[in-house]
């Protein structure tokens, strides 16, 4: 990519922050846009022209050509990089739970988070289902992190990057990272890797 691609995003979002962090890891220069969902930024006429669906993040090529869908990003960016596995299956197995993350995790721990750190809504009046929902999202990544150290492979993937944006920030919706050690020893494998701050993307540090 000869020119800075454009990034629109939230720095406060898991699903922005992954596309970030997988460009910043891979010295991809962009030029980031804030866009502050809670201000309604995302529902704007100029917004709404380049993302109709009105959501961040959003790419804008060099070419002018836009993609939105975090994991679609990050996908994009990271062709023919060690972020992306040489083999097919574990290219489909990276997939298969980037899928998962947005199916099964986001909608529940990031969802929570959301309602709590967000809008300070008082846990009486969150649906108690996306606590347990997250909890079994978390539950199901300690079983994967008992014997490995990455979600795929042997080395950080995607599947890794996606995974960590709303986990990591996990306890802003309520959720207890202290009974998931795996998963928390992964937090801070990934933290490291990727060279993060434990501040990065939380919603108190954003101001």
């Amino acid at each position: 990519m000869s020119q800075p691609v454009r990034i629109y995003g939230d720095r406060r979002s898991g699903n922005c922050l992954k596309v970030k962090w997988t460009a910043d890891y891979l010295a991809i220069p962009y030029q980031w846009i804030e866009i502050d969902v809670a201000k309604g930024e995302t529902r704007t006429d100029d917004f709404l022209a380049i993302n109709p669906a009105g959501q961040v993040p959003c790419l804008e090529r060099e070419d002018g050509r836009i993609l939105a869908q975090s994991n679609a990003i990050i996908f994009h960016l990271a062709g023919g990089s060690p972020l992306i596995p040489a083999d097919s299956f574990d290219t489909a197995k990276m997939l298969e739970w980037m899928f998962w993350e947005q199916y099964s995790h986001e909608p529940a721990i990031a969802v929570r988070r959301f309602q709590k750190a967000f809008l300070k809504l008082p846990d009486d009046s969150i649906d108690p289902a996306l606590m347990a929902k997250g909890r079994r999202a978390l539950g199901v990544m300690e079983m994967r992190l008992l014997s490995r150290d990455f979600i795929v492979g042997d080395s950080m993937t995607l599947a890794d990057i996606a995974l960590v944006a709303y986990t990591r920030l996990a306890d802003e919706g309520g959720f207890n990272l202290d009974e998931f050690l795996n998963v928390r020893g992964w937090i801070a494998r990934i933290d490291q890797e990727l060279g993060l701050d434990p501040d990065d993307g939380r919603v108190d540090a954003a101001g």
